[in-house]
C-alpha cells in the first residue's frame, strides 16, 4: 500500500475519533489557547517517550491512541492559529470538520513533497527518533508561544503542527507494519 493510502486510511480513523469526541463534548476545544493545545501534545508525546523508554505502560491505553491525539490536536492548533481561540463554543460540527479537512488535506500535501524531497527517509528511522522529533516540534512551539509567536528564521507553530501531523503518521504506520 502506498504511503499516500496508509496517510489516508489513518486520518479517516482519527477524524471519525475527532467526530466521536464532537458528538460527547461538542467543539469544547475552541476554548484552548495555543499555550493549552500545545501541553496537551507535550503530555501525550512524553507518555510516548516514558513507555518508550521504559518499556511500562500502567495506564493500559496504547501509544496508537496517543499518536492519533497527536494528529487531532495539530489540527485542532492549526484552527486556532486561523480562528483564534473563543470563549464560548462558537463552531459548528460542519465548520469544525471543515476546518479539519482543510488542514489534513495541506499535511498531505506537504507531506508527498517532503518524501519526494527527503526519499522517504522515515521509512529507515526507528520509532524512538520519529517520537523525538515530535518531542522537539512541541517543545519549538512550546517556546514560539512564549515569544508570542515571533520567530527570527525559523518555521511558526503552524510548520511544526503540520510536520507533528505527519511524524505521527510515520510512526503509526511503522506501528502497523
Amino acid at each position: 500500500m502506498t504511503t499516500e493510502k496508509l496517510f489516508d486510511n489513518i486520518i479517516a480513523d482519527c477524524r471519525q475519533i475527532f467526530i466521536d469526541k464532537m458528538q460527547d463534548y461538542g467543539p469544547s476545544w475552541r476554548i484552548l489557547r495555543i499555550q493549552s493545545i500545545n501541553d496537551q501534545l507535550y503530555i501525550k508525546i512524553k507518555r510516548i517517550r516514558e513507555i518508550e523508554t521504559t518499556g511500562v505502560n500502567m495506564v493500559g491505553e496504547a501509544i496508537d491512541g496517543e499518536l492519533r491525539a497527536i494528529i487531532n490536536y495539530s489540527v485542532m492548533g492549526l484552527i486556532q492559529l486561523e480562528q483564534g481561540y473563543a470563549d464560548d463554543v462558537d463552531m459548528s460540527r460542519e465548520q469544525a470538520l471543515e476546518l479539519y479537512d482543510k488542514y489534513v488535506a495541506q499535511a498531505r500535501a506537504l507531506m508527498i513533497r517532503k518524501n519526494h524531497d527527503y526519499g522517504q527517509a522515515w521509512r529507515e528511522m526507528e520509532k524512538e527518533s520519529i517520537t523525538d522529533l515530535i518531542f522537539a516540534k512541541v517543545l519549538r512551539n512550546k517556546q514560539i508561544a512564549q515569544n508570542k509567536g515571533m520567530t527570527l528564521i525559523s518555521e511558526g507553530l503552524d510548520g511544526n503542527y503540520f510536520d507533528m501531523i505527519n511524524y505521527a503518521v510515520f510512526n503509526l504506520i511503522k506501528i502497523a507494519a
